[in-house]
């Protein structure tokens, strides 16, 4: 490294994730995320995954940590020393800001080494604000594209901050580093694992893993005026989604659990007849729908997913209204939190509800095919306690 670089140890590269590795852990992001760890931040762990009934969704981020782990060791000359701390999809919406720290820069985050953020969405494009700033040495200000990456020490040779967000959501990847092998999540993700796929064999429910919810209060967006929305129903509206629930509102006293039971999706004056488990089991399927509408849309939507849509009620219409008050009370608030995610590049109204079906069995096929590969991987991290890319034989 040159003298500047070691003075403020960090590397930029562009194009490190390819556009479609992007979209896929966008769509994870977008069906599974929580409330998150600063005001209007959105995020999606692993182990949250797990929590939450979806565990074959970690698949996809498992060659991508591969990468990231050894070309921070190569960069930085640390080759075999590192264990990965952290993994998680964090989204950062307007009003977002942090100012300058170091990201080792608590008693408890001590053992963080080396830290990696990697966008995947545009500056200027799908976010504006929100650039990432370093307070010395070069690159100054970063202004991303998809798949950009940027790997540095987390220490205060590389203290940053990042600007307010002023419009849309800004997605990154971030991974965090530690030498320090007690501070391994892997080790803690594969007993999580073991649990939880141990009691799905034992139920023989593992065929289809189903999404559960965690805690109402996970999914409830805030605002600084004390209100809010809760984030699932959010985002199935900004694709023009609304929901309408099956619970007998006389069984279920706590408004939030109308949520956690079967409902069914409408849009426009059109009900979608099949049932969803629950909310997330909706959310994950409309935005696999929205991820590969594309391709989806080329497939012939036969007769029998026509049949599975009819006109909506009024007795539908007076529920999805109520359901709104509660769950959805200001509209404006998701317009304004989400920003670009509004706009007609999202496919809000070109995504049909005939075309659900077909996403259905695609979802389906995906969620079954990383969930085969989990199973097989298994063993062999249980073995080595780490989360690694096994080769199929």
């Amino acid at each position: 490294m040159s003298e500047g670089k070691r003075e403020h140890p960090r590397l930029i590269l562009h194009n490190f994730l390819s556009p479609e590795e992007c979209k896929e852990l966008e769509f994870i992001h977008k069906s599974c995320s929580t409330v998150g760890y600063r005001p209007n931040v959105f995020s999606t762990t692993l182990s949250h995954l797990i929590a939450t009934n979806s565990p074959q969704l970690i698949i996809p981020f498992v060659s991508i940590r591969d990468r990231f782990k050894e070309k921070m060791e190569e960069t930085f000359g640390c080759e075999y020393e590192l264990f990965i701390e952290f993994t998680g999809l964090i989204s950062w919406c307007r009003g977002a800001s942090i100012g300058w720290h170091s990201d080792d820069n608590r008693p408890y985050l001590k053992q963080r080494d080396y830290a990696a953020v990697c966008y995947l969405n545009s500056y200027g494009k799908e976010f504006k604000g929100g650039l990432f700033r370093f307070q010395s040495g070069e690159p100054a200000t970063v202004a991303p594209s998809a798949g950009d990456v940027i790997m540095y020490t987390a220490d205060d040779r590389n203290i940053h901050s990042v600007d307010e967000v002023t419009d849309g959501e800004r997605l990154t990847l971030a991974l965090w580093f530690s030498r320090d092998s007690s501070h391994d999540e892997d080790s803690k993700l594969v007993s999580r694992l073991s649990q939880f796929l141990s009691h799905q064999l034992s139920s023989k429910s593992h065929e289809l893993c189903l999404p559960l919810p965690a805690s109402s209060n996970m999914y409830w967006f805030c605002s600084n005026q004390n209100t809010g929305f809760d984030i699932c129903v959010a985002r199935l509206h900004l694709l023009g989604f609304n929901i309408y629930s099956l619970q007998d509102k006389d069984d279920s006293p706590d408004t939030s659990e109308q949520l956690m039971g079967p409902l069914q999706i409408a849009k426009g004056e059109e009900l979608f007849t099949p049932e969803f488990t629950n909310i997330l089991h909706a959310l994950q399927v409309v935005q696999f729908y929205h991820w590969k509408a594309s391709e989806l849309k080329t497939s012939n939507v036969n007769d029998d997913a026509v049949k599975e849509v009819k006109a909506i009620s009024q007795r539908h219409l007076e529920t999805i209204k109520a359901l709104k008050l509660v769950f959805l009370p200001d509209e404006d608030l998701v317009t304004t939190i989400f920003g670009y995610s509004c706009s007609s590049e999202d496919r809000k109204d070109s995504l049909d509800l005939t075309e659900i079906s077909p996403a259905i069995t695609s979802w389906e096929e995906y969620t079954g095919k990383l969930l085969k590969e989990l199973l097989s991987s298994l063993p062999q991290w249980k073995t080595y306690q780490t989360i690694y890319k096994v080769e199929s034989s």
